[in-house]
């Protein structure tokens, strides 16, 4: 890519997220202008882009929607929020990076879909574990024993998901900006589905932002090109967040078991079971940097050979870095990105339908 020109690039929002990934990640890279950023809180913005030498500081996203010289925002902003900044991002002819989850309704990540195809603009979202290098690393294995039928059919797929401390690893060092005392960013819409009561309303939210990386991690393993993930089963406690919740992925039926856990690192994995083996990858804490997601390959005796457990590594890459590197090089040579916003359009459906099973099993809906 270094033989095309650096995409002219803006940020909306600058709280903890994109303070600490999203914008050092784009300002690092030599693909990126980065030219404006857009804070609600003003003397936060100022000094956001002051440590980071960003020339231009607004108070809005529509102030960089309006501005002629962006051609790509990222955005990072209160879950109800982000949606609709997206939206007006792309409407505004805009290319479009932004934090999951992609929209809190089916009807807001309908909507942007439908900005995707107004404006002729793209969205991709930052579901950063598909930019893991040892989930590809499991994806190609995964891709070829399908093609070539080696360990058999695909039999189960399992996401483990207890969380822990995501922040591991964080380097203590870094510069890190707070809103003075007594600002606070605007106040979210209220975007969630009309029929979900206003007392579920947190806990969806809280495991929608959670737990959409990790459904959309079995969508990617299982190639769910064509969207038909479809839940098959839910058993969630009184939380509303901890529990499993049972998925028809292409055929193959995909657990995603749920839950928070006081780890002092990260605690996740993902399991895809053939018939003669398996594919398994262990996720680094989400602050680690320069450490992908480890991966194990187990083959079963087939043939007189023995069974066997690899272990391989990836390269030492940070998922958070590549997906700003992916998309960059999307907008620059117009390729199309690998979390796109028709392919997250399914998982804010799969969230929907999930709590729309929960309330129902609890007479609540």
């Amino acid at each position: 890519m270094s033989t095309h020109r650096p995409v002219r690039f803006g940020y909306v929002g600058c709280g903890f997220v994109a303070q600490n990934i999203h914008i050092p990640n784009f300002k690092s890279l030599p693909e990126c202008d980065f030219q404006a950023i857009a804070e609600a809180r003003p003397e936060l913005g100022q000094q956001v882009a002051d440590y980071y030498s960003i020339p231009r500081v607004y108070a809005s996203h529509l102030d960089i929607a309006a501005d002629p010289d962006i051609e790509a925002v990222g955005v990072s902003g209160p879950y109800a929020l982000q949606g609709a900044i997206a939206e007006d991002l792309l409407r505004a002819g805009k290319h479009v990076f932004m934090e999951k989850p992609m929209a809190v309704s089916v009807a807001r990540a309908q909507g942007i879909v439908d900005a995707e195809k107004a404006s002729g603009k793209r969205l991709m979202v930052g579901y950063m574990k598909r930019y893991d290098a040892g989930n590809i690393l499991l994806k190609q294995h995964a891709d070829a024993w399908r093609a070539s039928g080696e360990a058999g059919n695909v039999v189960f797929a399992r996401n483990h998901g207890f969380g822990g401390n995501w922040v591991y690893a964080q380097d203590p060092n870094v510069k890190r900006f707070d809103a003075p005392a007594g600002t606070t960013p605007p106040p979210s819409p209220d975007e969630c589905p009309q029929w979900l009561p206003p007392q579920w309303k947190d806990a969806y939210l809280g495991y929608l932002q959670q737990w959409t990386h990790n459904v959309n991690l079995l969508r990617f393993f299982l190639d769910d090109t064509a969207g038909t993930a479809r839940v098959e089963d839910v058993h969630l406690d009184g939380d509303g967040m901890t529990g499993i919740v049972v998925l028809d992925i292409g055929g193959t039926r995909a657990v995603v078991e749920s839950a928070y856990n006081r780890f002092h690192a990260w605690e996740e994995h993902t399991q895809i079971y053939f018939e003669g083996g398996w594919l398994k990858t262990a996720a680094p804490p989400l602050m680690q940097k320069n450490a992908p997601a480890t991966v194990e390959i187990y083959r079963a005796a087939h043939n007189a050979a023995a069974p066997q457990l690899l272990q391989q590594f990836a390269s030492p890459q940070w998922a958070y870095r590549e997906e700003a590197k992916h998309f960059l090089h999307g907008v620059a040579l117009n390729e199309p990105f690998h979390s796109s916003a028709s392919d997250t359009l399914v998982d804010v459906r799969l969230f929907e339908e999930i709590y729309q099973h929960f309330l129902k099993q609890r007479n609540e809906l």
